[in-house]
């Protein structure tokens, strides 16, 4: 099958570290490993970019003129032509950024159409946000398949579909592979990690928590690395500052790779991340993925990827002394960071890794032939 890789918030070839830039890659290589073609034409991309709601009929208005291009486009293509498509597949759609084109391609064109990583808010429905959240609803209405990824979108997704359509849990999926080989190191004094973009609100939020809570344990033997880069980057080096006073407790390196991530987690003993309006968190599956321990604010979807007690430690979201805590607890327990990194490690194995979400997304398209 043909599979156009539609991605509103982020295409998986955008230079932007991001968890959903590495959802959109996987979810490319999950259906070329089951043997669909995946296409992104130039005319179905989008403005990379959240656009403010006071654009949002303009976008639409666009949106509709583009959606009759393809619908040209396509008809006229003879059978066999590289941007023929048997299949809409569109990833992340949410009021900030939802799907204008899918509804209206699909329904022209008589093709199935899948939403992966959906959500709907009610509370998003009157003022500026009311045109991205009617234009999730239509998406809803017309798709065919929902993918949900965050368990806490399902029941409000739900109420938005046609009668009979099928909407399918695909949990959050790494490869594995990668973290699961680096060579796992330990360090005295133990080292920290946290890796998050660093840009404003949600992101700049949880490195205020985060700088807080060292705060609180600075009189505890630790080191801590932050990965990542943004906009927000000199506010988060300012709010680290007092904690470097006689000496560099905590480096920054920056963005980095993907592919060298692996070899950093592995070099930590303990992964941070307070989680402040945290849809779920790749960089979590990454973490557990590498051995280790996490401590994360209970938030979003994160108690679905770390599992309270077992893989590491969830505190009440943007409780700083609560977080510290949690961090103080595990720098004086070796034993126990090595119990929670195993199982963590373990768990994403099962639970998150490609290979498991390829047998269920193959089903859940093969129920639509």
């Amino acid at each position: 099958m043909r599979v156009l890789l539609h991605t509103p918030l982020k295409p998986p070839d955008s230079p932007t570290p991001s968890g959903d830039r590495e959802m959109a890659r996987g979810l490319a290589r999950l259906l070329c490993r089951l043997g669909h073609r995946v296409i992104m034409p130039a005319a179905s991309r989008v403005a990379p970019g959240v656009p403010a709601p006071a654009n949002h009929l303009a976008l639409e208005r666009a949106a509709r003129r583009r959606a009759a291009q393809l619908i040209a486009r396509w008809r006229a293509l003879p059978a066999g032509h590289p941007e023929h498509f048997d299949l809409w597949f569109t990833y992340h759609c949410y009021y900030r950024k939802p799907d204008w084109l899918g509804p209206i391609v699909t329904r022209a064109l008589g093709i199935p159409y899948v939403i992966a990583e959906a959500s709907h808010a009610p509370r998003r429905a009157q003022g500026p946000t009311r045109l991205g959240h009617r234009a999730v609803e239509r998406a809803l209405a017309a798709a065919d398949l929902v993918l949900t990824v965050n368990p806490r979108d399902v029941a409000g997704v739900r109420t938005r579909l046609r009668p009979g359509t099928r909407q399918l849990r695909l949990p959050p999926f790494i490869d594995t592979a990668p973290f699961q080989a680096a060579p796992r190191t330990s360090n005295d004094p133990p080292l920290l990690l946290s890796v998050g973009m660093m840009r404003t609100r949600d992101k700049l939020e949880s490195y205020r928590v985060l700088a807080k809570a060292l705060g609180f344990v600075k009189d505890l033997a630790w080191q801590a690395l932050l990965v990542g880069d943004g906009p927000a980057r000199h506010e988060i080096e300012a709010l680290m500052a007092p904690l470097n006073q006689g000496g560099e407790r905590v480096r920054f390196v920056g963005a980095v790779p993907h592919a060298e991530l692996p070899a950093l987690y592995a070099a930590a003993d303990l992964y941070l991340w307070p989680a402040i309006n945290e849809a779920y968190g790749m960089a979590f599956l990454e973490a557990q993925a590498a051995g280790l321990p996490v401590v994360a604010g209970r938030t979003g979807g994160v108690p679905a990827v770390v599992a309270d007690g077992v893989t590491g430690l969830l505190t009440p979201v943007g409780d700083a002394a609560a977080f510290a805590a949690a961090v103080a607890r595990l720098l004086g327990a070796p034993a126990e960071r090595a119990r929670l990194g195993a199982a963590a490690a373990a768990r994403v194995a099962a639970h998150h890794d490609e290979r498991a979400a390829a047998h269920a997304l193959a089903a859940a398209l093969g129920a639509l032939r």
